[in-house]
């Protein structure tokens, strides 16, 4: 590999010419990035743009076709256990086991993570009382509202203190008060040193908290930098637009009028003594 395109130790997350095929279709087309450490990292991109696919190549859960991915400083397919334990990543509501209560699945990562139940089990207690789900800790998950089950998949991503957090679209489902709960929660430990990278399709949101985005389209990265530079002086959704296209002038439906009965709706007009008429 070319001096230019050694990934860099120095960087909480290095990829460099990232590929994966699956069939005929290309999901990640000699992607490179670098995350830097301590940095709240939006991945954006539209749907089908390769950003999953990134994700779980960079997390040790699909071997790629080609390329290489770093976690500060560990090859990720050199040593994939090695880069695991550095990396908490959420888990999809699909890939959790429902029929535990929400105290039991934390400890249970915890666990897998070879914790001793005793250490597990505090963490797990602080984690559910930090989302607040105390009332529902002893409730089996599948009884748990697409909020509460984005929260309790969270706490399994975080009973290990890990240095890079990876979630994938952590916000989804959830309710206003939660959503600024995480976002705290998330920003403090940031500042305590810790790397968050999030996919997300909400750009208000990420303008809003991350402090670097990449914008990925057909497998690749398009753009990169802090979000004032990938912003460059404009709304970060219509600068997203700009850089990924598919955006087209509102086509003319006729018979979408608003009409009663298909005819079109007659015009209101105001007297100036404030009388409607039609």
């Amino acid at each position: 590999m070319p001096p230019d395109m050694q990934p860099n130790p120095a960087m909480a997350v290095s990829i460099r010419g990232l590929f994966k095929r699956f069939g005929n279709k290309v999901a990640v087309n000699g992607l490179s990035l670098d995350i830097p450490t301590g940095s709240f990292y939006g991945l954006v991109g539209p749907n089908g743009a390769g950003k999953t696919t990134t994700i779980n190549m960079l997390t040790g859960l699909l071997v790629p076709d080609g390329g290489v991915a770093m976690i500060l400083g560990h090859n990720v397919w050199q040593d994939v256990n090695a880069a695991k334990r550095l990396i908490g990543l959420m888990p999809q509501p699909e890939q959790i086991f429902p029929t535990l209560t929400g105290m039991q699945l934390v400890v249970y990562a915890g666990m897998l993570r070879g914790m001793p139940r005793a250490e597990a089990a505090a963490r797990a207690k602080d984690l559910i009382a930090a989302f607040d789900l105390t009332a529902a800790a002893n409730i089996m998950v599948r009884d748990y509202s697409a909020g509460m089950t984005k929260k309790i998949c969270l706490a399994t991503a975080m009973i290990h203190s890990p240095r890079i957090l990876v979630l994938d679209e952590p916000f989804e489902s959830v309710d206003p008060v939660s959503s600024a709960n995480i976002k705290d929660i998330l920003v403090d430990y940031v500042h305590t040193g810790g790397t968050v990278v999030i996919s997300s399709h909400v750009m208000a949101l990420v303008e809003r908290m991350c402090t670097h985005v990449a914008v990925v389209n057909q497998g690749q990265v398009v753009a990169a930098g802090t979000v004032a530079q990938v912003a460059a002086g404009e709304d970060l959704e219509e600068r997203f637009l700009q850089l990924v296209g598919g955006r087209h002038g509102a086509a003319h439906i006729a018979w979408l009028d608003g009409g009663a009965d298909g005819q079109p709706a007659p015009a209101v007009t105001q007297t100036p003594a404030g009388e409607v008429r039609r």
